[in-house]
């Protein structure tokens, strides 16, 4: 498995920057233009006080894009990472717990959110385990790139070795 992932850890490194970086900036990119709608979705949640999930809710589209950017460009891809793991791990755990507490709501990770219909509660209980287990692949992609963060085509390239 070792040589496996030397041999193509460049690739992999590429790949994971591109979905990882793609989905916040595709998720980001669709709120960052109604940030009510994104202020309303991270009140939902039913986490926070209101004042503070609104304005997360008004900072974390533009947050989403520039940490896609940067995934995508290859430029500080440690740091955008850390910062995308934690987002992620952050995510699952706001979402179980609106599962855990039996509350229907759409999860506004792609716009939209707020409350929804209860005759769709099988549906969206379904949901609730597809965004964890995506959001899992997504922290699972952080992971990688903090451990293996240069790649093909980056911005940023590995210091070289200086092997003797």
């Amino acid at each position: 498995m070792r040589k496996l992932n030397t041999r193509f850890q460049p690739v992999i490194t590429l790949l994971a920057r591109l979905t990882l970086g793609g989905v916040l900036l595709v998720a980001g990119g669709l709120k960052v233009f109604k940030p009510t709608e994104s202020a309303n979705a991270v009140a939902a949640y039913k986490l926070l006080p209101t004042d503070l999930a609104h304005l997360i809710g008004y900072a974390l589209p533009w947050l989403e894009v520039a940490i896609g950017l940067l995934l995508i460009l290859g430029f500080m891809v440690r740091p955008a990472a850390v910062l995308s793991g934690l987002i992620m791990v952050v995510f699952i755990g706001a979402i179980a717990s609106v599962w855990a507490r039996g509350m229907l709501i759409d999860c506004g990770c792609f716009g939209g959110g707020g409350e929804i219909d209860p005759s769709l509660a099988s549906e969206v209980r379904m949901n609730y385990f597809i965004e964890i287990m995506r959001d899992l692949g997504l922290a699972l992609a952080a992971l990688y790139l903090y451990f293996f963060p240069y790649g093909k085509l980056s911005i940023e390239k590995a210091a070289p070795s200086t092997k003797e």
